[in-house]
């Protein structure tokens, strides 16, 4: 299956992660979820929130409460909300602020996952983020002094360097060809997949991703490391805060 494609959605936010409003013909409905044509709602996954925002249709409004993947990319309606019935043609839009938070969040995450790996060689082994706030987990043995003060340093010269964050869709065996493409310590991509979706900080770090990212590190504002956890021996998590 095409990576812009999930069930019979056309997944618009892959391939343009700016697009907030869109046309679409819903093809299911019920008060579980909504089957559009075409979407831009991230579903979720990759410890990314799904999004929110509204579908306009005959002058009514449906919020969109979350979006999920099964066999279909359902949009979740709000509780009591009114759905619109299959072969009708909606106006959706993608609650902007909470997007545009999250991008921002999870391009800070990689730039700490890049920075934590070529700074002291650590692989992820988890993560999780909401709006301007992440945590991310670490196989990291050892914490050396100052390690916060320096992650959180590094981080920050890496968005005032302005690096550019490219968006690639690579046939699978050319995307494992790429050195250290997998940064978590379990290859979470599964094997049916064929194409592999590829999200490259320039110069920083490359790994498979399936989220939705800012153009650049730039974008990100300031990164602060918020505390460090120990998660047992050898694990450590690092919270992340994302402010302007």
């Amino acid at each position: 299956m095409s990576t812009d494609l999930h069930g019979r959605t056309q997944r618009l936010e892959l391939a343009d992660q700016n697009l907030r409003s869109f046309d679409a013909l819903v093809l299911a409905s019920s008060p579980e979820g909504i089957v559009l044509s075409r979407s831009a709602f991230y579903p979720g996954g990759g410890g990314q929130p799904a999004d929110h925002g509204v579908l306009i249709w005959q002058g009514v409004e449906t919020r969109i409460a979350g979006a999920r993947k099964g066999d279909e990319l359902y949009l979740i309606p709000a509780e009591g909300d009114p759905v619109p019935p299959p072969g009708t043609t909606v106006r959706a839009a993608v609650a902007d602020e909470r997007r545009s938070a999250l991008m921002r969040t999870h391009s800070a995450l990689h730039v700490l996952c890049g920075v934590v790996f070529r700074d002291f060689g650590a692989l992820v082994t988890g993560g999780n983020m909401e709006e301007l706030t992440a945590r991310m987990d670490f196989n990291l043995p050892e914490i050396p002094p100052g390690f916060k003060e320096s992650v959180e340093a590094a981080c920050n010269a890496e968005v005032t360097a302005d690096r550019r964050i490219d968006v690639r869709v690579l046939p699978r065996a050319e995307a494992f060809a790429i050195p250290d493409i997998i940064r978590t310590a379990t290859n979470l991509v599964p094997e049916t997949v064929e194409e592999v979706r590829i999200i490259d900080i320039v110069g920083l770090d490359c790994q498979a991703d399936g989220g939705t990212h800012v153009a650049s590190t730039k974008q990100i504002g300031r990164i602060r490391v918020a505390k460090i956890e120990s998660k047992g021996r050898g694990f450590r998590r690092l919270r992340i805060e994302v402010g302007s």
